[in-house]
C-alpha cells in the first residue's frame, strides 16, 4: 500500500470570497423575485405557470440532485461501486415524463398529483396519496438532506464542535449547527419567494454544482493515477448487473425495482412534476425534461465515480477517511473528504458552493412542494373560503412541521445502519409501489374504479410501513419467525412484490365494482380529443426527437460498457 496521506488543506480568504460571491448572487435573485408580486397561491406554488425550458430543466435537476447524491451516491460508490448506478441512469424516465405525461397533465390542468387521483378515483385516494407524499418527505427528503448537511460541513471544515467562545452556539455539535442553519437559511428565501425563488435560484445553483463536482472528478482521477487504476482496484464492483444470488443487488430486483421507484419519482411525484406544471406550455415543459435528461446523465460520473476514486485512494494509502464508531471508513464522508483533502486553495470554496447549492435547492423544492400538498389537499377542504394570503401562511406552517418531524427522524435513520443512498432508495422502495401502481392503472386502464384505486393505495402503503417498522426493529426480531423472514426479504424484491400486489388488488376490486363514470374516464390517457392530440403534435419537432435519441443512445452505451 502506498503512503502519503493527504492533509486537510486550509480554508483561505479566496475560498471565503467565492462563498460570499455565491450568496450575493442568490440574494440578488431573491430580491428580484420578491419585486415580482405574487397575488395568488398559483403564483406562489407554480410560478404563475409561466416558466421556460431552461428554468424547468435546471430546476428538475437541481431539485433531484441533493445531498443524497453528494453524500449518499459517493458513499454507495465507495462501498459497492456501480451497483446503484441504475437509479441514476433513469434519464429515460424523465423523457417518459416529457413525452407521455406532460401532454396528459397539460390537458387535464391539475394543481397537484393527489388532485389527479381525486378526479380519476375519489377524494379518499387523494387523501391517501397526500399522506404518503408527506410521509416520504419526512422519512427521506428532510431527514436525508439535513443529515447530509451536518456530515458535509463537519468534514469539509474539520470541525466537530463549535468553539466555546462563539456566542449562543459555543460548544454545540457542529453536525446539528450546520444542518439546522442550512434549514433556516433555505427556508427564509423559499418562504419569502415561493416557487419563483426555487426556479430561478436553480439556474445559478446548477452550473455551480456541476462545475464544482467536475473539478473533484478530474482532481481525483489525476491523484489516483487515471481511470485504469480505479478499474484495477475496484474490480468486480464496476459491474452494473450482479447475480440473482447477490444479497443486496440481485439483477432480478435491481432492473425492475429501480424502474418502479424511478417511475414514481420522475412521472408522478409532486416534488418533480411540479416543475413541469409550472411551464408556459407543452413545448417548454417537454424541452425542460429533455434538458433535465441531459443533466441526469452526469451524476454517475460526477458523484458516484468520485466515491469509487475515494475507495481507490484509501486502498493506496492516499486518503485519510473519517472512521465510524465501529472503526470502519465512513463511506458517507467520501465526497466531502475529497473536497477537504484533495482541492487546492480557491477550488475548495467553489466546490463548497456546489455543496450548498445541492443542499439548498433540494430543501427549497421540498419546502415548496410540501406546502403545496398540504394546502391543496387538506387545508382547502377544511377552509374552502380561506383567502389566498391565508393559504400561503398555512403552507409555511405546514412546511415547518414537516421539517421538524424530519429532524426528529434522523437518529432513527442513523440507527438503521445503511449507507445514506441505500437507506433513501430502500425507504422509497416501500412508498413508491402503491403510488406507481395507482397511476399506471388510473392513467392507462379505463376500467379502473374509485374503490380499486383506493384499496390498491391503502394495501401498498400499509404493507410498506409494516416493512419499515420491521427494518427499524430488525435487531430485536427472533430468527426463524415470520416477522424475521419478512424483514430479511431482499428490499428490491419486496418493492416488486408490493407493486404487483397493488396492481392485483386494483384489478380485482375494480372488476367487482361498477365501471367508472364518463367524467372519470376523461382523466385517462386515451380520452384526448383530436384537437388536443393535434396541439400535442404541434408542440414538438425533429430536434426534440434527435435530442431524445441522443440521451437514449448514451444510456445504452453506458449499459454496454458496464454490464
Amino acid at each position: 500500500m502506498e503512503t502519503g496521506l493527504l492533509a486537510v488543506s486550509a480554508w483561505s480568504a479566496l475560498d471565503t470570497t467565492i462563498l460570499i460571491a455565491f450568496f450575493a448572487g442568490l440574494i440578488g435573485i431573491i430580491i428580484w423575485v420578491l419585486m415580482q408580486k405574487e397575488e395568488t397561491s398559483q403564483d406562489y406554488f407554480l410560478a404563475g405557470r409561466n416558466a421556460g425550458w431552461v428554468s424547468i430543466g435546471s430546476s428538475i435537476f437541481a431539485s433531484n440532485i441533493g445531498s443524497e447524491h453528494l453524500v449518499g451516491l459517493s458513499g454507495v460508490g465507495f462501498v459497492s461501486g456501480m451497483a446503484m448506478a441504475h437509479w441514476e441512469m433513469h434519464a429515460w424516465l424523465i423523457l417518459v415524463l416529457g413525452w407521455v405525461f406532460v401532454p396528459f397533465y397539460d390537458r387535464i390542468k391539475i394543481f397537484t398529483m393527489p388532485e389527479y387521483l381525486e378526479h380519476r378515483f375519489s377524494p379518499g385516494s387523494r387523501s391517501i396519496l397526500s399522506l404518503i407524499s408527506l410521509v416520504s418527505y419526512v422519512l427521506t427528503k428532510v431527514a436525508v438532506t439535513v443529515y447530509s448537511g451536518g456530515v458535509v460541513f463537519g468534514t469539509v471544515f474539520g470541525i466537530t464542535r463549535v468553539p466555546e467562545n462563539v456566542p449562543l452556539i459555543g460548544g454545540m455539535d457542529m453536525f446539528w449547527v450546520s444542518a439546522i442553519g442550512l434549514v433556516v437559511i433555505t427556508g427564509l428565501y423559499t418562504v419569502m419567494g415561493g416557487m419563483k425563488a426555487v426556479m430561478y435560484t436553480s439556474v445559478l445553483q446548477t452550473p455551480v454544482l456541476l462545475i464544482g463536482s467536475i473539478v473533484i472528478l478530474i482532481a481525483g482521477l489525476i491523484r489516483v493515477g487515471g481511470w485504469g487504476e480505479v478499474e484495477r482496484i475496484c474490480g468486480p464492483n464496476l459491474k452494473l448487473v450482479r447475480p440473482a444470488s447477490d444479497p443486496e443487488f440481485p439483477w432480478t430486483g435491481v432492473l425492475f425495482g429501480s424502474m418502479i421507484i424511478g417511475f414514481w419519482y420522475w412521472c408522478t411525484d409532486q416534488y418533480i412534476v411540479q416543475r413541469v406544471l409550472s411551464g408556459k406550455n407543452q413545448q417548454e415543459a417537454r424541452r425542460g425534461t429533455i434538458l433535465a435528461g441531459y443533466f441526469k446523465l452526469l451524476p454517475v460520473f460526477i458523484f458516484l465515480v468520485p466515491g469509487m476514486i475515494a475507495y481507490a485512494l484509501t486502498q493506496k494509502g492516499l486518503l485519510n477517511m473519517p472512521l465510524t464508531a465501529e472503526g470502519k471508513p465512513d463511506a458517507d464522508a467520501a465526497f466531502s473528504t475529497l473536497v477537504s483533502q484533495l482541492l487546492p486553495i480557491g477550488f475548495k470554496g467553489f466546490v463548497v458552493c456546489g455543496l450548498l447549492a445541492a443542499l439548498m435547492s433540494s430543501l427549497a423544492s421540498l419546502f415548496n412542494s410540501s406546502a403545496a400538498l398540504f394546502v391543496g389537499d387538506f387545508y382547502k377542504k377544511l377552509r374552502p373560503d380561506a383567502s389566498e394570503k391565508h393559504l400561503v401562511v398555512v403552507g409555511r406552517i405546514a412546511t415547518a412541521t414537516v421539517v421538524i418531524l424530519g429532524i426528529v427522524w434522523i437518529p432513527v435513520m442513523k440507527g438503521m445502519g445503511n449507507v445514506l443512498y441505500r437507506y433513501l432508495q430502500a425507504v422509497q422502495g416501500l412508498l413508491a409501489p402503491a403510488i406507481a401502481a395507482a397511476f399506471v392503472m388510473g392513467v392507462f386502464w379505463k376500467r379502473a374504479t374509485a374503490m380499486g384505486g383506493f384499496w390498491g393505495l391503502v394495501v401498498g402503503f400499509v404493507l410498506g410501513m409494516f416493512r419499515l417498522a420491521l427494518d427499524v426493529m430488525k435487531g430485536h426480531l427472533t430468527e426463524g419467525t415470520f416477522l424475521y423472514w419478512v424483514a430479511n426479504v431482499n428490499w428490491l424484491h419486496y418493492c416488486e412484490f408490493l407493486f404487483v400486489l397493488c396492481v392485483a388488488v386494483t384489478v380485482l376490486v375494480s372488476l367487482m365494482t361498477p365501471p367508472p363514470s364518463s367524467k372519470q374516464i376523461r382523466y385517462t390517457y386515451y380520452a384526448a380529443t383530436p384537437e388536443e392530440k393535434a396541439a400535442t403534435r404541434a408542440s414538438w419537432n425533429k430536434w426534440d426527437v434527435i435530442h431524445t435519441l441522443i440521451i437514449l443512445g448514451v444510456i445504452v452505451a453506458f449499459y454496454i460498457y458496464f454490464w
